[in-house]
C-alpha cells in the first residue's frame, strides 16, 4: 500500500515536470508547425523511475493534458506527434531490466522499416530508414551503456514518428535526404539530452530521498 502510494506520488510529480518542460521550446521539427521541447528530453526516463506503465502513463497524462489546456487542434501532424514518445518510454525502462520482456520494443523500429518502405517514396530513399532505424536493434547489444540505451530510445520513437510521416504527409524524396544530417545531429543531442536527465534526475532523487524530503522508490528501473 505504501508502495503505491509513494508511486502515486512520484507519477503526480512527473506529470507536473512533464508540462512544466512541454512549454519550453527546443527545435521545430522539419515539414511542420511541431517544435521539439525539453519534454522529448524528459519524458522516456519516466518509465526508469516509475515502470513502464505508470511511466507511459505520466507521459500521456501530460499529452493530454497539455492539448486540452491549450486547446490545441487535433490535427493529423499533433497526433502523430503524440504516440512516439510512448514507445521510447518502455524502451529505455525494459531493455535492460530483466523484470520485463523489454526485447519486444526491437519489433517496432523492424515494423516502422517495413512500413516506411512499403510506401511509393520510402522505397526510394530505402537507406533513410536502414541507416536510422536499425539502431535501437544495434543499442540492444550495449543496453547497459547508458547513452547507447539512450541512442536507441530515441531513435525508437523516430521510427514511429518517421514512419506514420511519410503515409500522412507523402514528403518528398529529396526532403528525406536533406534530413538526413538534421537527424544525425539532432537525435544524437537527444540521446546526449536523455542520459544527462536521467542521471540528473537519479541524483536529485536520491538526494532528496537521503534528506527525507521525499520517499525513495522502492522498484525504479536501473
Amino acid at each position: 500500500m505504501k508502495n503505491l502510494q509513494n508511486k502515486l506520488i512520484f507519477f503526480l510529480l512527473f506529470t507536473i515536470l512533464g508540462f512544466i518542460f512541454l512549454q519550453i521550446p527546443f527545435n521545430k521539427l522539419a515539414g511542420s508547425n511541431v517544435s521539439f521541447t525539453l519534454f522529448d528530453f524528459f519524458a522516456p526516463i519516466a518509465g526508469a523511475f516509475l515502470g513502464p506503465f505508470y511511466g507511459i502513463g505520466s507521459v500521456l497524462a501530460v499529452e493530454v493534458i497539455n492539448t486540452w489546456f491549450k486547446h490545441s487542434p487535433l490535427t493529423t501532424g499533433s497526433m502523430i506527434r503524440l504516440f512516439p514518445v510512448l514507445f521510447a518510454v518502455y524502451y529505455f525502462a525494459t531493455i535492460n531490466n530483466k523484470k520485463y520482456q523489454g526485447r519486444w520494443i526491437l519489433a517496432v523500429p523492424i515494423i516502422s522499416i517495413i512500413a516506411f518502405l512499403a510506401h511509393p517514396i520510402g522505397r526510394q530513399v530505402p537507406y533513410y530508414p536502414l541507416m536510422f532505424w536499425t539502431i535501437p536493434l544495434i543499442a540492444y547489444r550495449f543496453r547497459n551503456n547508458l547513452f547507447l540505451k539512450s541512442l536507441g530510445t530515441t531513435f525508437t520513437a523516430h521510427s514511429v514518428g518517421g514512419a506514420a510521416w511519410i503515409w500522412a504527409f507523402n514528403l518528398k524524396t529529396s526532403i528525406w535526404q536533406g534530413l538526413i544530417p538534421v537527424v544525425i545531429a539532432e537525435r544524437l543531442l537527444f540521446a546526449l539530452g536523455i542520459a544527462a536527465s536521467y542521471l540528473v534526475i537519479k541524483h536529485t532523487l536520491d538526494y532528496l530521498a537521503l534528506k527525507k524530503i521525499l520517499p525513495r522508490l522502492e522498484h525504479a528501473v536501473s
